[in-house]
């Protein structure tokens, strides 16, 4: 849960030079000069608005019919150079009560670096901004036109000129968009595009279109490679029927598709999702019906390298284990040979090898197979399983959708490979199931588990029989719900309002939803693991109470910035997370009349700028205050307070109108009369209403800021108290503050000296303790210890075994000490008797010999008899020891 440090930035407000980047154009100040009942203009079309997009931390802010673009790091920078350099120089410029006001003066914020405008050739105001993967197109979006920019190089930021720009622009279907035809909710571009140039666009009426826009083609912008029709799609039931757009506007006649399949949303999942995620296509009906179309393709695509084997390894399994299966139905067998037929077709081709993104690895382009179809079957619509009590309490109404991938699994495909992959490690981890969220217009989330898996699937063939070709009932899909999730309270709910998504560049797990009222953080993740290791885990005991614990877990929620008046005439844009070592963990929004920018805390420790050692910057740091302040949102002044009166404008447009001789007569009592003057009275009360609930607002500010800043000293108050506690300042003998420092500082050097003696005598102690390690012998002898400890203290048994063994031994010794003697008396006895009975012509053994033979054997006898006596005595006392 991100936690909010600064509910501002300095360096986008006030009269600071990035304020430019996200303050209202004149033009829209003119438009809201008169009220919507005396507009010419026509109502504004409900929609999403996503006017923010970033390329690093470059950003690109639609406002009205133009593009501002800027980077945020160098206008952040820039702005703190200045502000130090006026603190440090000697003709500092800066008013009190204005900090953010240049230095130069204001006549530099017009020529601002880093800050650019590009023109567009747009004749409404831009709904929507949509940049590229590879960050090279941008898509603008108004609610009937697509026009594709070709980013200019970032150098343009920091050049000498800083006029406006009119970069490289496309119309996308100049024929196809256009206002006589139906609106457009979604563009998305392909995340299987060559080069990311592929875009895919969904209009109101259920019509895909599919992109391939090339610089070198212009015609690539005229014509979509690929157009299908859901409404058709969805009744059909073979291959070779046309499913292509219709082109003529005059058949406009009402059918119940043109009410049920009304689009709210589409969206793709990343690149890196695996299995068929990242060539499906997710649509959203306004009514709350979802369909996915699976595979749609591009002619032309680069599956990343991970893609095409974990297919191909998957449908031939599938194949395999079905083919000879009689209880698998004929539709799923149909459908494994289609995907083995588009598998076989896609490994015969040999990809192209281009170069990739600068630094990259090189790029695998494919050709899209044409068999078993290009136009694949529309699945859906979804049965959307959830729980009966609570399912009445769910808004149907969609707004926008959020699709996350599974994870790629490349254990098991790589396993006994030498190379490595080059996948992103956000990819490898979390959820092996597709994860589908919903939101409606009420703001509230619906997060959904595609438990079955989305699977290329195509109609059957005309030569099959027709009941092959209508799928049955049982095979509908559908998805889990998982949890439902009230971002508005219901006094800020508005029919009007279209709440958005808006990824986190911490996790794909966690998103933004912006709407009229409030920005609110959402993150799965405390739940996305743990079903993880239960999905993996091959768990029975316990299973109800894990299931209990994961079903009863609950996303993190957080409501990080609201409006202080829920107003849906000021829509908040989609935001915009933004993560850099100059930022931080940052996130841009805005209204229509002002910038919003959040910075979070991150513990990050990579995410901190590298400063370069100067006495400067040492004391720059030294003097920046303390954190422990509680960040509040920032108050802005309603802006009733800026805009302009209208009567000028009335009166203006009285003097052009065919009644401009009533101007400068008297007044005379007529109809004319009173109703000129009751239009200008609508004006007035209404913009006195306004300021009064401006002045109403400022009151109540007034006496909040009261409130928090009484609140803010007591704290400060608390703070003081602690460090005077820490320093000592609540002594009573009133001891000067160098004497005091002084004498702490002495203490402490005492201390820590005695911390080192002690240090000192303990490391010389545990060198003494240490030994170096035992001999052979010795470990000999302990062992034989250890096996008298055993046979001594050990069980019954075995100490009954063993001392029975030892006294056997003792035993044996003392037979073979007395079987010894014996055959020594003898052999005494027989060389006597032989010595005596020798005949005087037989040999006769010296004297002398025969002692010194006899001494011998006395020896050994003496040795066996110390042994024997000493095993004697020391089996004695181990017993006497036991």
């Amino acid at each position: 849960m991100p936690k909010v440090k600064h509910f501002s930035a300095a360096w986008l407000s006030g009269n600071a030079p990035g304020h430019r980047l996200l303050e209202p154009s004149t033009e829209s100040i003119r438009s809201r000069a008169l009220s919507p009942s005396y507009s010419s203009r026509k109502q504004a079309m409900p929609g999403p608005r996503r006017t923010i997009a970033r390329r690093g931390t470059e950003v690109f802010v639609a406002v009205g019919k133009e593009i501002r673009w800027a980077d945020l790091a160098y206008l952040k920078d820039e702005w703190t150079t200045k502000q130090s350099r006026g603190r440090s120089g000697s003709g500092i410029r800066i008013k009190r009560e204005d900090p953010y006001q240049s230095i130069e003066g204001d006549g530099e914020i017009d020529s601002a670096a880093g800050f650019r405008t590009l023109k567009t050739p747009v004749a409404d105001d831009i709904r929507q901004l949509i940049i590229s993967p590879n960050s090279n197109y941008l898509a603008i979006l108004t609610t009937h036109t697509v026009h594709i920019c070709i980013l200019p190089d970032s150098s343009h930021l920091t050049s000498d000129d800083a006029g406006p720009m009119r970069p490289k622009m496309f119309t996308l279907g100049p024929t196809t968009h256009v206002t006589s035809r139906s609106p457009i909710l979604s563009v998305l571009w392909h995340p299987l595009g060559v080069d990311g140039s592929c875009v895919v666009t969904v209009t109101a009426d259920a019509i895909v279109r599919v992109w391939e826009l090339s610089t070198d083609n212009r015609w690539s912008y005229d014509t979509p490679t690929t157009s299908v029709d859901l409404k058709k799609l969805v009744d059909g039931t073979t291959l070779d029927q046309d499913f292509t757009a219709s082109t003529s506007t005059t058949n406009k006649a009402f059918s119940p598709d043109s009410f049920e399949m009304e689009v709210a949303a589409a969206s793709f999942a990343t690149k890196g999702s695996g299995g068929w995620n990242p060539m499906t296509l997710w649509v959203a009906m306004r009514e709350g019906d979802v369909y996915a179309l699976c595979p749609l393709l591009p002619q032309r695509w680069a599956p990343p390298p991970t893609l095409i084997p974990s297919l191909s390894v998957s449908i031939v399994t599938t194949v395999a284990g079905i083919e000879d299966d009689p209880h698998i139905d004929e539709n799923e067998k149909l459908l494994a040979q289609q995907q083995l037929q588009w598998m076989g077709e896609l490994d015969s081709q040999e990809p192209q090898v281009i170069e990739g993104l600068p630094g990259g690895p090189p790029v695998e382009v494919y050709t899209r197979p044409s068999r078993p179809g290009v136009v694949p079957r529309l699945q859906g619509p979804f049965y959307l399983n959830s729980d009966p009590d609570t399912g009445d309490d769910l808004d149907t109404t969609i707004t926008d959708m959020l699709v996350i991938g599974k994870k790629t699994e490349t254990d098991d495909l790589m396993m006994g490979e030498e190379d490595e992959l080059d996948v992103d490690d956000g990819d490898q981890e979390g959820l092996s199931l597709p994860v589908i969220c919903l939101l409606s217009a009420s703001g509230q989330v619906r997060v959904y588990l595609d438990l079955d898996g989305v699977q290329a699937q195509w109609l059957p063939p005309k030569n099959k029989s027709k009941a092959a070709r209508v799928p049955a009932q049982s095979d509908r899909p559908s998805l889990l719900a998982f949890q439902a999730i009230d971002t508005m309270s219901p006094v800020e709910v508005n029919e009007e309002s279209w709440p958005v998504f808006s990824t986190d560049v911490m996790s794909r797990y966690s998103f933004f939803v912006t709407h009229h009222a409030a920005i609110t953080f959402v993150s799965l993740t405390s739940w996305i693991f743990r079903l993880e290791g239960e999905l993996l885990g091959h768990h029975e005991a316990g299973t109800d109470f894990r299931i209990g614990l994961l079903v009863n877990s609950q996303s993190a929620r957080d409501r990080i910035f609201a409006q202080a008046t829920a107003d849906v005439s000021v829509p908040l844009a989609a935001c915009v997370a933004i993560r850099d070592p100059d930022l931080g963990y940052f996130l841009l929004s805005a209204t229509p009349y002002q910038p919003i920018a959040l910075t979070f805390e991150t513990p990050d420790i990579d995410l901190a700028p590298i400063r370069h050692e100067s006495p400067a910057r040492e004391r720059e740091a030294s003097m920046a205050p303390l954190d422990f302040y509680e960040p509040r949102p920032v108050f802005n002044p309603p802006h009733a307070f800026d805009q302009d009166s209208a009567l000028p404008t009335l009166l203006e447009r009285l003097r052009t109108s065919r009644h401009k001789t009533m101007v400068n007569q008297e007044v005379k009592l007529s109809p004319l009369t009173l109703q000129i003057f009751t239009d200008a009275h609508k004006v007035l009360s209404d913009e006195t209403y306004r300021l009064g609930v401006a002045a109403a607002e400022v009151f109540r500010r007034c006496e909040l800021l009261q409130a928090e800043l009484r609140q803010q000293v007591s704290k400060a108050n608390e703070v003081k108290g602690k460090i005077d506690t820490i320093s000592g300042a609540s002594r009573e003998n009133h001891e000067a503050d160098n004497a005091l420092y002084e004498r702490r500082i002495s203490e402490a050097k005492d201390r820590q000296q005695k911390l080192t003696r002690r240090v000192d005598d303990l490391r010389k102690l545990v060198g003494k303790a240490t030994t170096r390690d035992l001999s052979a012998k010795e470990r000999a002898f302990v062992e034989e210890v250890k096996t008298l400890e055993a046979s001594v203290s050990g069980g019954e048994a075995g100490a009954r075994h063993q001392a029975k063994q030892l006294w056997r031994r003792l035993d044996e010794v003392k037979r073979l000490q007395a079987d010894l003697v014996g055959e020594v008396e003898a052999l005494r006895k027989s060389g006597q008797v032989q010595v005596q009975a020798a005949p005087p012509g037989e040999l006769r053994i010296p004297q002398d010999i025969r002692r010194s033979k006899l001494q011998q054997v006395q020896g050994l006898l003496s040795r066996e008899t110390a042994l024997v006596e000493a095993v004697t005595s020391r089996l004695e006392r181990l017993q006497s020891s036991v």
